[in-house]
């Protein structure tokens, strides 16, 4: 009985680890504003879509998250405003998170060729967790070796919180590619279950790199249609005692893109921690308005049997007649 409950509460702060650090979506290319609101009207015209995410389905530790957003862009006054909406569930401890929040991005022309963008986000976050489900301290009788069904602890009473969140980022870019920074969680809201604690949420940095190039301007191409393009991309992101870098590389054609790409530990400050997190693999379609995706991480980490991580996409464009000559052109 005791193995169970330390091996449960094990788990159980594991997760309070996991959910402490922000969602990380493999296909970043798709939906590069829950990364760095600069990217919010990236297209300048007005565009909708939705990320879903699975993380290890075959362990208790599931975790679902979900990011869907809608974004236009005034050519007026050269600025792109966006909505943004993310959720995260874990299955073990029926945690859950919500933020919804407002972003906003002005383009200042610097040369013929490059734009520079800064942006803000602000949001209203909720978060949960089941706590009904945990045994707690004060359930344990020790002399009889049972659980009581009730416990006095004031977490069970105070299971979910609301807090203001503050992010913001830069952007330069020109058609072939960009070079971002962005700080999320500026004013490190507290995320404290106790309603005396102070639990500052840390601060989220990413820089992030992109570049695409038109094969045929480099090799004479013979199996590839003359439009193939190749993109390579790149993230680093920090958060707390965590950091992880990501990169991958991806052919686009005309009605569909693959690619591989791979999640890495760089400082692997966890005793027995693993440098290569997970190896990528990635595909799509696009055609005429609608743009879809596909992903699957191998895990090669330790940890076990997981089920993987894997990611569906799907981006719609309102207006492609609109020719955006300030935005990569693998959009």
């Amino acid at each position: 009985m005791k193995i169970k409950i330390v091996a449960f509460l094990s788990l159980f702060f594991y997760s309070i680890i996991v959910n402490a650090q922000d969602p990380v979506f493999t296909q970043y290319f798709m939906v590069p504003q829950v990364l760095n609101p600069g990217f919010t009207g990236m297209l300048e015209t007005t565009n909708a879509g939705i990320l879903h995410r699975t993380q290890w389905p075959d362990l208790e530790l599931r975790v679902d998250s979900d990011f869907a957003y809608a974004y236009t862009w005034d050519e007026n006054i050269n600025s792109g405003f966006g909505l943004n909406l993310l959720s995260e569930r874990e299955t073990f401890t029926d945690y859950k998170f919500f933020e919804g929040s407002l972003s906003y991005a002005y383009r200042v022309q610097l040369t013929d060729d490059w734009y520079f963008r800064p942006a803000a986000e602000v949001g209203f976050g909720y978060k949960s967790y089941g706590f009904q489900n945990l045994v707690l301290g004060d359930q344990i009788n020790i002399g009889s070796g049972s659980i009581n069904p009730g416990s006095g602890d004031p977490l069970l009473y105070n299971n979910h919180i609301n807090f203001f969140d503050i992010s913001a980022g830069m952007l330069i870019n020109n058609e072939k590619g960009w070079i971002g920074l962005a700080l999320k969680h500026i004013n490190k809201p507290d995320i404290s279950f106790e309603e005396d604690g102070n639990m500052p949420l840390d601060r989220f940095f990413s820089a992030n790199l992109g570049y695409e190039f038109h094969i045929a301007d480099y090799v004479d191409i013979i199996s590839f249609p003359y439009e193939t393009r190749l993109l390579v991309t790149t993230n680093y992101m920090a958060q707390g005692s965590y950091d992880r870098l990501d990169f991958g590389t991806g052919l686009i054609f005309e009605k569909y893109f693959f690619g591989v790409g791979a999640a890495t530990n760089p400082s692997k400050d966890t005793p027995g921690s693993d440098f290569l997190i997970s190896v990528n693999l990635f595909g799509g379609l696009q055609f005429n308005h609608f743009k879809f995706g596909y992903s699957y991480d191998f895990n090669t980490t330790h940890i076990g049997k997981t089920g993987g991580v894997y990611e569906l996409s799907f981006m719609y464009i309102f207006d492609t007649s609109r020719r955006c000559y300030s935005c990569p052109a693998y959009y």
